[in-house]
């Protein structure tokens, strides 16, 4: 089989990737319960024996918490940043924020994200067969450093979290919907709009929504401001999909 990406998961409740290439199979987070993801794994006829590594973009339990049952049954190492390894609750190979890691036939390449966490990174992922395709989410703006990983990234899942509108106006405390706009909060969806003319002249040809909330968004509402931008600036062979909160959706 050719490399096959999926979010299995994506939402505030829960994030969780999955890559193959039918010899090595790794994930990136690992939120949600261990055994939801198993399920997911199973239905796309893999199974959590042959993981054989976590990527964590960060230490928030959306992201982790399924760590530890996942570790302990199965054993398989967890990659993050140094940073943030005290607050990662099973042993993790310690790294430097932009790190790099060779697993059989793929290379991970760490870069840096703004978040309000001990640190946070997205990842890019290429493979010796040529493809290159990137996650990118818990963001409060988009940072140079994303910009330049994500150059020649054939697919991106990308976060659209809130509607500007939808979070001003909405049940949160001020405080909270400060936090979430900030520049170290997350991606809205004028941001993530905004961005996909240059992901488009550096390559990407398909954009996965993620990380979309439940209370601040909604799938139609991140995909029409998507949708637009794409048709101002002529992008019509961008293929533009929201990832399922609770469900899996092919990345690449």
């Amino acid at each position: 089989m050719g490399v096959a990406a999926y979010s299995l998961f994506s939402s505030s409740s829960g994030n969780c990737e999955f890559i193959t290439d039918g010899e090595t199979s790794f994930l990136i987070d690992a939120g949600c319960s261990a055994k939801r993801i198993t399920e997911a794994l199973c239905a796309l006829g893999a199974s959590p024996e042959n993981v054989s590594a976590v990527f964590v973009t960060h230490e928030h339990s959306d992201h982790i918490a399924a760590l530890r049952v996942l570790t302990q049954k199965y054993g398989f190492a967890v990659h993050a940043p140094a940073v943030c390894a005290p607050y990662i609750p099973v042993p993790v190979g310690e790294h430097e924020r932009e790190f790099s890691v060779r697993l059989g036939a793929f290379t991970v390449n760490s870069f840096a994200t703004s978040h309000d966490s001990r640190c946070s990174v997205g990842y890019v992922i290429t493979h010796d067969g040529g493809d290159r395709f990137a996650v990118a989410t818990d963001t409060g703006c988009v940072t140079e450093q994303m910009k330049d990983a994500l150059c020649g990234c054939r697919a991106v899942l990308l976060e659209s979290n809130y509607d500007g509108d939808m979070l001003k106006y909405g049940p949160y405390p001020e405080d909270l919907k400060r936090r979430i706009a900030s520049d170290r909060g997350h991606l809205s969806n004028a941001q993530c709009a905004g961005f996909l003319p240059y992901l488009y002249g550096k390559g990407t040809r398909r954009v996965v929504l993620g990380h979309i909330s439940p209370e601040n968004n909604t799938p139609q509402t991140a995909l029409s401001a998507a949708l637009a931008c794409a048709a101002e600036h002529g992008l019509s062979d961008m293929q533009i999909v929201c990832a399922e909160r609770y469900g899996i959706t092919r990345i690449i």
